[in-house]
């Protein structure tokens, strides 16, 4: 079970990056919210299935560097076409993903 989890969060990973970009680049599905949506459940799926308990203390400072990179970075960067845009859609990715992995974080940490 373990490494179909492994293949479901690699490919959950993978599609969402390349949507983000995709999105980010291809105004008519910028403000498209069922593929914003799609973006949440796929970092959701990210966030449940792709981070391991040996990786969460890796994946938690990427995370947040990335979540904060990209909020501060847009508007830096808003005078490039399309910056904005795509840092946004790599937000709706990654934003789901670290609040997942920060629960379960939380959790194991109750549990010790």
């Amino acid at each position: 079970m373990k490494k179909k989890n492994n293949f479901v969060g690699a490919w959950s990973f993978l599609i969402g990056i390349i949507l983000a970009l995709v999105v980010g680049l291809v105004s008519s599905l910028n403000n498209n919210p069922v593929i914003l949506g799609v973006l949440v459940v796929l970092g959701l799926i990210v966030g449940l299935l792709n981070v391991t308990k040996k990786e969460v203390n890796a994946f938690m400072m990427s995370g947040i560097v990335l979540i904060i990179a990209s909020f501060f970075g847009a508007s830096i960067l808003s005078p490039i076409p399309k910056s904005t845009d795509v840092l946004g859609a790599l937000l709706t990715l990654f934003v789901p993903a670290t609040i997942i992995v920060a629960i379960k974080n939380v959790f194991t940490l109750a549990e010790n």
